[in-house]
């Protein structure tokens, strides 16, 4: 397939994922503002953040607006350069897949901390996914496509890509010494 056009097939993968993370976000404060939604009882819910999440996981860096726009901008654009860098092979769509998630993770909460604070006149990523088992924090779809991103690249790059994999990968031809 052409580079320039799966490249533009995977930044339409990423407004859609991002969409539909925004979407998700503003379905559960319309119907969850009253309280939750059980779906298993006592292993997970819908359950709206009262006041949202203003840091990052498990509540770090509390309030910390700046600090995730620079992080967010610092990883788009290694992101981008990684969609753009990586060869389109099949052998390397897992890590394509893993890189589109995390794009659209990071831009899904980007976009939140915005829109919250233009409408409230604070930051804050509004999360809603609760497994009430182990009581685990409160999480958003965003957040699992980093999650998933981040597993993906650790497994495939574990278990999966090699020295030379990760050379080709990114474009770079090994000099032999003869």
């Amino acid at each position: 397939m052409n580079r320039n056009r799966f490249f533009v097939i995977e930044l339409l993968t990423v407004v859609a994922l991002v969409v539909l993370d925004l979407l998700t976000k503003q379905l559960a404060v319309k119907y969850l503002s009253d309280g939750k939604l059980t779906v298993i009882n006592g292993v997970f819910s819908f359950t709206l953040l009262e006041g949202g999440n203003s840091g990052a996981a498990f509540g770090l860096f509390q309030g910390g607006f700046w600090i995730f726009t620079v992080i967010t901008v610092v990883v788009i654009a290694l992101v981008i350069f990684g969609l753009k860098k990586i060869i389109a092979e099949k052998r390397y769509f897992p890590m394509h897949f893993a890189l589109v998630l995390l794009l659209a993770g990071a831009l899904g909460n980007f976009a939140d901390r915005v829109l919250t604070m233009i409408k409230y006149g604070h930051s804050y990523v509004i999360d809603f996914l609760y497994f009430e088992l182990i009581n685990f924090p409160i999480f958003n779809v965003a957040d699992c496509y980093v999650t998933i991103a981040a597993f993906t690249m650790l497994i495939f790059g574990i278990f999966y890509y090699k020295d030379e994999d990760f050379d080709k990968m990114l474009g770079r031809v090994k000099n032999e010494v003869k």
